[in-house]
């Protein structure tokens, strides 16, 4: 079975994508500031379906602007057990890399033109990217859905 830096580093590799993985104790060493850092987070739609919101870590997904974008009225953060099954990834560790399920992603437009450091699939590892590649891979929505 792979494990979770596998998997991203085998989808990011297929998109194009190119990773460095770090420990987290090094992030700092990276040069990145906290607004480069990005969480991944899994959202529900009403409907059952899925999406992923990658947003700095600096900031909080903005609902109403994230609705409106992904043209909906109701969003939802699932539990840490739906988030698992679906992703195949704990909280802490979600990346839209090598998940169990692909959704669609929906990147704040702060992310782009920057080297982010965000999930690697495993816990005290994080992945570097270039975040245009890796919107440009992912065929991410960006849009202003942070606040």
């Amino acid at each position: 079975m792979e494990t979770g830096r596998e998997r991203v580093e085998a989808d990011a590799a297929a998109r194009g994508i190119s990773v460095e993985f770090v420990e987290r104790t090094h992030a700092a060493e990276l040069g990145l500031d906290r607004a480069d850092f990005v969480k991944s987070m899994l959202v529900k739609r009403h409907n059952g379906t899925f999406l992923f919101a990658l947003v700095p870590l600096d900031r909080q997904i903005a609902w109403p602007k994230l609705r409106a974008v992904v043209g909906v009225n109701k969003l939802l953060l699932p539990d840490a057990s739906v988030a698992l099954a679906v992703t195949g990834y704990e909280r802490g560790t979600i990346t839209p890399l090598g998940s169990a399920m692909t959704w669609p992603v929906f990147a704040d437009e702060r992310i782009a033109g920057r080297r982010i450091g965000m999930g690697s699939g495993e816990h005290g590892v994080g992945a570097v990217v270039d975040a245009d590649q890796l919107i440009a891979g992912l065929q991410a929505t960006v849009a202003d859905i942070s606040a």
